[in-house]
């Protein structure tokens, strides 16, 4: 299994569609065995999908994602865990012991309060942030 967490400062970055790096953690046997920071060298979110299958990812860990980036990550096999915040070794472990708190929809909140993909005359799968 390999989980991806788009990183910051040791951090869950908070918009996946705007995150230049990615921590991306090997599992086995139900515990980390590697962990490496990736850039994306400048891939916007509609080739994060892309990016991350590349990288054998399965498993994503973030906080707001739109939903047309949760399809485009579906549609090629990864799993998506939202609506987390803090430390990403944290968030990890506690995905791997089972007392992780995620949402598995869409969650777009960088307008400055929550809304539903619709509001604001865009889908967060457009140009919202992916």
């Amino acid at each position: 299994m390999k989980i991806a967490v788009p990183f910051q400062k040791d951090n869950i970055y908070q918009h996946f569609g705007h995150a230049s790096a990615f921590k991306i953690y090997e599992i086995e046997n139900g515990k980390i065995s590697a962990a490496r920071t990736m850039p994306t060298l400048g891939s916007g979110h509609g080739a994060l999908a892309g990016f991350l299958s590349a990288h054998g990812v399965d498993t994503l860990i973030c906080g707001g994602i739109g939903g047309g980036a949760i399809d485009a990550l579906a549609n090629v096999g990864i799993r998506v865990l939202g609506g987390v915040s803090g430390n990403a070794d944290v968030a990890v472990h506690a995905f791997l012991d089972g007392t992780l708190k995620y949402s598995e929809g869409a969650n777009c909140s960088h307008h400055g309060g929550e809304h539903k993909c619709g509001d604001h005359g865009h889908d967060c799968g457009g140009n919202c942030h992916g």
